[in-house]
């Protein structure tokens, strides 16, 4: 019998978890809430969520001393997926704040530019393009399906091979997810994309599964 992965939903006062976990735990995973680095180095995955302000959000992950254990546990191999704002804040800088990012992905954080008949924030459904089409997120997945977006800051990644995805609000093109070996990361909710957006959800837990599988075979 399969082993049922463990996903470690961060929980440091900024995200949507319970939509993110019943998401996550439909697709076949044992989720934990929790804030304490040492069950993130447990578990067989970690996503992180996160709502609000740049600032904020690092703020909390560095008090709580997350923001260490993150880079610590994505450099050593463990599946990581961020959402929202969760994407945001493994880049360098922002727009909106000024500390630092976790720097995981070399880039920056800005605003959509105002334009004629552009409502900022982003909020709504939204096509994705793939960009790199060989990302895990996008398994089973056709190029051009709909997610749903609430946000005014979107990612600019320094590294053009770093774009998963990209989507057009207005005239802009921006990325809207990210993905270099075991870090994925998405601008857009999946837990409310409806079927495309829990496919995307049980591509990353299979992908914690598969992982923690070969760990264990190599024992």
């Amino acid at each position: 019998m399969a082993r049922t992965p463990n996903i470690a939903l961060v929980d440091y006062g900024v995200g949507n978890l319970h939509s993110a976990r019943k998401g996550l735990e439909a697709m076949g995973a044992r989720v934990t809430l929790s804030g304490q680095p040492l069950t993130l180095t447990a578990a067989d995955g970690v996503v992180l969520p996160g709502v609000g302000s740049f600032d904020t959000a690092i703020a909390r992950l560095n008090d709580r001393g997350l923001g260490d254990a993150i880079i610590q546990l994505v450099r050593a191999g463990q599946p990581m997926l961020g959402i929202c704002l969760g994407l945001q804040v493994l880049f360098e800088s922002s727009e909106e704040g000024r500390l630092p990012g976790l720097a995981l992905l070399p880039g920056r954080v800005r605003r959509f530019r105002s334009e004629p008949g552009l409502t900022i924030p982003h909020v709504g459904w939204n096509q994705l393009h793939f960009d790199n089409a060989d990302c895990p997120l996008w398994r089973d997945l056709a190029e051009g399906g709909w997610v749903y977006f609430v946000h005014s800051y979107y990612v600019d990644p320094a590294r053009t091979e770093d774009r998963a995805a990209s989507a057009v609000h207005g005239s802009q093109h921006f990325t809207a997810a990210v993905c270099r070996d075991n870090l994925m990361a998405v601008q857009f909710h999946p837990e409310k994309s409806a079927d495309t957006g829990l496919r995307i959800l049980k591509n990353f837990v299979e992908r914690a599964a598969s992982r923690s599988a070969a760990e264990v075979a190599a024992r």
